[in-house]
C-alpha cells in the first residue's frame, strides 16, 4: 500500500459513543453475524460469520467538524455502517492495501475542504490493480490544494467507507 495516503477507520472515540447511541441517536442494536462478509468501518476489514456485529449510523463531517470548528452545513450527512458490537482493536499495524479494493467495484471520492464542504467528487471504477486505482484517486484528488480530506464511498450503496486525510 501507499505509505502517502492512509486509509481512516472511525475513531476509538466515536466508536465508544456509537455503541451507545448512534448519530441518529438509536441505542446500539447488536447481532450475531451468521454470514459473515459485512464491511466494518471500525478495523476495516470483512466482518467473518459469528462476529458481534451492529449496523448503526455515522455522520463523519459532524464528528470531524466537532473536533476542528468546521462547520459542514447541509454536508453534514449520516448513513450507515457496520462495526463491532465491542473493541475489536481498530485497525491492524500491519495491514496494507485499501479496504474492499476488488476489482470492477465502483467508488466515489468525495473532496472536502477544511471548512467540511464538499468541493468535488468523482466516481472510480477499480482496476485489476485496485491499490494503484486509489493512489491515482487521491493523488488527483489532493492535486487540488484546498483539499482536507477525501471520503470513499460505495456507489452501489452509498455508504461511507473510509477517509483519507491530505498527506
Amino acid at each position: 500500500m501507499s505509505s502517502t495516503y492512509q486509509p481512516r477507520p472511525i475513531t476509538p472515540t466515536a466508536l465508544k459513543e456509537l455503541r451507545v447511541r448512534d448519530d441518529a441517536g438509536r441505542p446500539m442494536s447488536p447481532y450475531v453475524d451468521e454470514e459473515g462478509g459485512s464491511p466494518l468501518r471500525c478495523c476495516l476489514r470483512l466482518s467473518v460469520v459469528d462476529d458481534r456485529i451492529a449496523l448503526v449510523s455515522y455522520a463523519p463531517l459532524r464528528r470531524w467538524a466537532a473536533r476542528t470548528g468546521a462547520e459542514p452545513g447541509a454536508y453534514d450527512e449520516q448513513g450507515p455502517v457496520f462495526i463491532h458490537a465491542h473493541d475489536c482493536g481498530g485497525r491492524a499495524p500491519d495491514s496494507t492495501g485499501y479496504p474492499w479494493a476488488r476489482p470492477g467495484a465502483l467508488r466515489a471520492f468525495r473532496r472536502y475542504d477544511d471548512r467540511g464542504r464538499i468541493i468535488g467528487g468523482r466516481m472510480v471504477e477499480l482496476t485489476e490493480d485496485a491499490d494503484a486505482s486509489f493512489d491515482r484517486a487521491f493523488t488527483e484528488a489532493f492535486a487540488d490544494p484546498d483539499t482536507a480530506q477525501v471520503h470513499v464511498r460505495a456507489v452501489e450503496f452509498g455508504c461511507y467507507h473510509f477517509r483519507v486525510d491530505r498527506p
